[in-house]
């Protein structure tokens, strides 16, 4: 179901492969919605398409936002920082690292099955996924450490998905931080393999056009898993699936992605300067930052987006 349509799609346009990956594009949202499909026949479970549509998970305008945050970084090192405009630290070198694929790997997350149900008294249920209500936005002491739930600084109770609530838990296991303490929840029963499938087949068809330089199969399918993300919400371009909490959690996963491997590095002893979106780590060290990490274009891999100097040097 990938290579078929991108050998008829290079057969309809001569081989040119830019008039390619643009065709390509223009249908990933049926292709992958039907690749979705083929992935699930045999599944364990039935999901729910078109569930009953939640408040807080409906856009205030039609351009505009709901109500669940995404743990989104835009995060930098305070305290270098300040070491950096006093003087007490004269200049650092950071690579840039990034994520291959990050809403690729992202399709592994817990999803809720069916349609979401109240539960109004809270708590956490791991076999259970959805959305959480906390009363005020979790502290977070450890200025070397960028915030699990990303920069915003509203006041008041928040929304958070699933997978910011499970990155939260691991943060408290890992002793960093204090249990998310969830007064509201609207969950169902959940598993981790509703996409799984879709995500190893686009994995392994992705792995096989890096390995042999096929730019068309390999935008083709930055396209689909991109766009099926970005489109299962209140898109008006995808009418096969409505889940927005689904697309919150996979967004949500792809920024805890990242954070785990910011935590990664400096665990073993890498400074974090940096993190950026779904795939940007800035780090810097005394050593060899592939050490830690392994490099390459792989979805288990990391590489090197570019290189900068910070302070009197830069």
């Amino acid at each position: 179901m990938i290579s078929s349509v991108v050998d008829q799609a290079l057969q309809e346009h001569d081989g040119d492969t830019k008039a390619t990956i643009a065709a390509l594009e223009n249908k990933a949202i049926p292709n992958a919605m039907a690749l979705f499909e083929a992935t699930r026949v045999g599944g364990n479970y039935e999901h729910t398409v078109y569930p009953e549509r939640l408040e807080f998970l409906s856009k205030k305008t039609k351009k505009g936002a709901d109500d669940i945050w995404e743990g989104r970084h835009k995060w930098e090192n305070g305290p270098l920082m300040t070491q950096l405009k006093d003087g007490t630290l004269t200049s650092v070198a950071v690579d840039v690292l990034d994520t291959n694929a990050a809403y690729c790997s992202a399709l592994k997350a817990w999803l809720p099955i069916g349609s979401l149900v109240h539960q109004p008294n809270g708590g956490f249920d791991p076999k259970r996924s959805g959305v959480y209500l906390l009363p005020e936005r979790p502290t977070w002491h450890h200025p070397h450490l960028p915030d699990p739930i990303g920069n915003r600084r509203e006041p008041g109770p928040v929304f958070l998905d699933d997978a910011t609530i499970r990155l939260l838990i691991r943060c408290h296991k890992l002793d960093l931080c204090d249990p998310p303490y969830i007064t509201q929840a609207w969950t169902s029963g959940a598993s981790e393999n509703i996409a799984e499938k879709f995500r190893r087949v686009l994995t392994t068809a992705r792995e096989k056009a890096v390995l042999e330089g096929d730019k068309v199969t390999e935008e083709y399918i930055k396209a689909i898993y991109s766009i099926f993300v970005s489109t299962i919400g209140e898109s008006t371009t995808n009418r096969d699936l409505r889940r927005p909490d689904w697309m919150h959690i996979f967004r949500s996963q792809a920024f805890a992605n990242l954070w785990y491997k910011a935590y990664r590095a400096h665990e073993h002893g890498l400074t974090i300067v940096r993190l950026r979106g779904t795939d940007e780590l800035h780090i810097t060290g005394d050593f060899p930052w592939r050490t830690v990490f392994e490099e390459g274009r792989l979805t288990t891999q990391l590489k090197l987006k570019t290189q900068y100097t910070l302070g009197k040097a830069a």
